[in-house]
């Protein structure tokens, strides 16, 4: 199983230049709320019974602090459902915040 990656530049990047795609932030609330790339959040622990909240005709891209339960997520999700548009944002929050001096 495939698991696509995408570094904090290539998805300013996209951010920037208003790409249609979908964030998702799978930390918990407080983590969400202490600091966000603009992601909605869906914490790991839902994320399976929150799977019709997420697109599967767009670039999905899912983060977390370091990148890890978004591994997580993402090895979940693809697991149970066949989504093909899935991105994990490779070192996560921590990777933006040092890239951009967040």
């Amino acid at each position: 199983m495939c698991m696509h990656s995408i570094t904090a530049i290539a998805l300013k990047d996209k951010i920037d230049s208003a790409e249609d795609i979908q964030l998702i932030d799978v930390r918990e609330p407080e983590e969400h709320a202490e600091f966000n790339i603009g992601g909605e959040l869906i914490p790991l622990h839902e994320i399976v019974q929150q799977v019709t909240g997420i697109s599967t005709d767009k670039p999905v891209i899912i983060y977390c602090r370091k990148g890890i339960r978004s591994q997580i997520a993402i090895q979940r999700l693809q697991e149970k459902f066949p989504f093909t548009n899935l991105f994990n944002l490779t070192g996560g929050t921590e990777a933006w915040k040092k890239q951009f001096n967040v």
